[in-house]
């Protein structure tokens, strides 16, 4: 399956993560470390090296031949990663389904770059995968990223209390979904 788009928004390609991005990745998890843990599970240090990140990538590769994973990085021009969006959790047969987790460098954000990677996505989780529905949660105070999704296409279908644990908490989170299609799987 194809999964590489080409250019997203302002200069930023979306493309499919690839066994060569676990340097270029720890240098963006590692600058962007503060900003994202608000957001994330507590990582370990060793994340945030490209030796973290190898095996990271080396799991979500071995998962996405699978077909239960779709992961892709928002890259610049200059090889710099800005940013991360996958599909997990992919469900066939009746269900058709999958979850939705992204994340954008704060020196990129507010520059559309997420609601592109989101359409962009949302069309190849259609035509290319071959889904029926995306599910994304957002913590309830993540407004930002909630406007994203909405923008977008998704609607609110719920909030899930202490649903995922985040920061070192369990948090409660609004979940969201976009039916892309409804046509028989």
């Amino acid at each position: 399956m194809n999964i590489d788009d080409g250019e997203t928004a302002a200069g930023v390609t979306l493309r499919a993560l690839g066994a060569g991005d676990a340097e270029a990745l720890a240098r963006a998890y590692t600058v962007d470390r503060e900003h994202l843990a608000p957001w994330e599970p507590v990582r370990p240090d060793a994340f945030f090296t490209p030796e973290g990140q190898r095996e990271r990538i080396e799991g979500l590769l071995r998962q996405r031949g699978e077909g239960s994973v779709v992961p892709w990085v928002f890259e610049e021009t200059d090889g710099r990663i800005v940013g991360t969006i996958t599909l997990t959790g992919i469900s066939r047969g009746p269900f058709c389904s999958a979850y939705l987790g992204y994340w954008v460098a704060a020196d990129r954000q507010g520059r559309g770059l997420a609601s592109a990677a989101v359409t962009r996505v949302c069309g190849l989780a259609r035509d290319t995968v071959g889904l029926h529905r995306i599910e994304a949660s957002t913590l309830v105070e993540n407004t930002r990223s909630q406007r994203v999704l909405m923008k977008c296409g998704f609607e609110p279908i719920g909030t899930a209390p202490k649903y995922l644990h985040i920061n070192g908490d369990w948090r409660d989170c609004r979940l969201f979904q976009r039916v892309l299609h409804d046509g028989a799987p």
